[in-house]
């Protein structure tokens, strides 16, 4: 019975030993043995991984994309202070995760990602007035943030994806200012495209004046008696060739003659 138990016991430890031997590195991570408290070999890929429990264990880090929420306060250029929420997305360079951990250790977010993230958004966003962040210039803001994060923490292998303003909370006074204020300029513009509108309009008929003076002069000066006499025989034949229509001619002197009265 005694040698029952002492089998089980020794099979149960080495079960133990068994399973704590080995680990798994899944797909979006990479590995890293560390023994007696120094990182040995390559970085290892997905799959099980073996070790001797007492001396060694695996580090883990993540590469996938991370997305992080932040809630901040951030200054604007008025002096105001408005709450924001911001999503980061950024992952680990595979082949800087070593250096990561050696420099930062498992906190590594939080010590290197975060803390300048929040520094970058309030040094940047004091740059921009209320109204730009809530609306005309999210895109802009952004982009400065992930550039500038980029700088600070890129050399350590940690890439910025993407910076996204959520949203911009400002107190509703401020909010219909600013509301107020975009709706006059769009009124300002459109009146201003009206005006221009009108002004082409004018300027196009006063050129088609200008020409049709132009052609009265021309029309003018090019004017006879002669012209105007065989200009009125043309018309007083055409006339008299219609079966509907009697002419009457006249000099002003003497009786006057009735053309084409429908008699042969």
């Amino acid at each position: 019975m005694k040698t029952l138990s002492f089998k089980f016991v020794i099979l149960l430890a080495s079960a133990i030993i068994l399973i704590s031997s080995c680990a798994i590195v899944r797909p979006g991570e990479i590995g890293f043995k560390q023994r007696l408290g120094r990182i040995k070999g390559k970085p290892i890929e997905s799959g099980v991984v073996w070790f001797n429990p007492f001396t060694s264990r695996l580090i883990k880090i993540n590469i996938r994309t991370v997305e992080v929420y932040n809630n901040l306060p951030l200054p604007t250029k008025e002096g105001l202070s408005v709450n924001a929420e911001i999503s980061l997305l950024y992952h680990v360079n595979p082949d800087s995760a070593k250096r990561i951990y050696v420099q930062f250790g498992t906190n590594y977010e939080e010590v290197a990602v975060l803390s300048n993230f929040r520094a970058t958004a309030r040094e940047i966003s004091s740059k921009y007035y209320a109204k730009e962040l809530y609306a005309t210039e999210r895109n802009k803001i952004e982009n400065a943030i992930a550039q500038e994060l980029s700088a600070h923490i890129g050399k350590y292998g940690i890439v910025i994806d993407a910076v996204l303003l959520k949203d911009i909370l400002l107190p509703a006074q401020m909010v219909k200012a600013i509301e107020d204020k975009t709706t006059a300029e769009q009124e300002a513009l459109r009146m201003e495209f009206v005006i221009q509108k009108q002004k082409k309009e004018a300027e196009r008929m006063i050129i088609e004046a200008e020409a049709i003076k132009q052609a009265q002069t021309i029309i003018n000066s090019s004017l006879t008696p002669m012209l105007i006499q065989y200009n009125q025989i043309e018309m007083l034949k055409n006339l008299s060739t219609s079966p509907n229509a009697k002419v009457i001619v006249t000099n002003g002197s003497t009786s006057p003659m009735i053309l084409n009265t429908g008699e042969n």
